[in-house]
């Protein structure tokens, strides 16, 4: 047999002992196009999910980040201000094609929840992508000490005011009850081609903030302060960077489906960040994964 036989040979060989459902390494994975839209609840882990991505080897993660903060950075407020810069680059996006995952924010929280932003661009991003996936991003309560100069309480008053002992059992909730069965389960009646996700953020800044109070995080963390040492950085309850990892390692989970257990992607912190956003997975309502 010629030399160029035996290797096509062992060449036919390899191929065929191959497992066609085994799994890609991270390093073989080749990461997602991605657009992302919200607020200022919702930017951070969308920023942050490109370090980390490319870290865990998805080399060519690549997002499209669109911006507003506020209420404005709502689905059914971008797609509204028809007239606004970030209404046309968001459909400018669509209208390009190739955009695999679509992620938005919840809304409006425990109340004055609707569908019809999230309706609309899903809608519309059907027509030059087909194929997208779409997750929603939920993010926590905010004013964790109330309002100094307004109405909202402070997340215990708050859960009290609603029926619950707890703030633990108002996010959990608002999380199973409000946006899964009330935003989530419409759409894919909706659109029940179109794969739709969620990813519970909030529990990051929630689980964080318990953990403090009762002094079980490993660095020295304040509840309100800068953003590289504490869990809050002002009254509205914008996320310091611990809360900011930890979420971005609860993104990593839900998007790209890494094991967080192998993960060794370096948060900065002593506390054991991975294993927090590992159990903030794993708790997840797996039929809203």
């Amino acid at each position: 047999m010629k030399l160029s036989q035996i290797f096509f040979s062992a060449l036919l060989l390899f191929l065929f002992s191959c497992d066609k459902g085994e799994e890609l390494t991270p390093d073989e994975a080749p990461g997602s196009t991605m657009l992302l839209i919200g607020n200022s609840f919702f930017r951070p882990y969308a920023d942050n999910l490109e370090n980390v991505a490319l870290d865990a080897g998805f080399s060519n993660h690549n997002a499209n980040v669109v911006f507003r903060g506020g209420e404005n950075g709502r689905p059914i407020n971008f797609w509204n201000d028809s007239n606004s810069a970030e209404h046309q680059e968001i459909k400018a996006v669509l209208d390009g094609g190739g955009i695999e995952i679509f992620g938005m924010t919840a809304g409006a929280g425990i109340e004055n929840n609707t569908i019809d932003g999230h309706r609309s661009w899903i809608a519309y991003a059907l027509q030059n992508n087909p194929e997208v996936s779409i997750f929603i991003a939920i993010p926590p309560i905010d004013f964790p000490a109330g309002e100094t100069n307004g109405p909202r309480s402070d997340w215990q008053t708050l859960a009290e005011e609603n029926g619950f002992n707890n703030v633990i059992e108002l996010y959990d909730y608002y999380v199973n009850e409000i946006v899964h069965k009330q935003i989530v389960d419409p759409l894919r009646v909706e659109f029940p081609s179109t794969k739709i996700f969620t990813i519970p953020t909030g529990w990051a800044t929630l689980n964080l903030a318990k953990m403090n109070q009762e002094g079980l995080l490993l660095d020295e963390i304040e509840m309100f302060g800068p953003k590289p040492t504490s869990i809050f950085t002002d009254e509205k309850g914008h996320q310091g960077q611990i809360v900011i990892e930890t979420g971005t390692l609860v993104w990593l989970e839900a998007i790209y489906n890494v094991d967080l257990n192998t993960n060794s992607y370096e948060t900065g912190f002593t506390t054991d960040l991975h294993s927090i956003a590992n159990e903030i997975s794993s708790n997840h309502d797996s039929n809203y994964k």
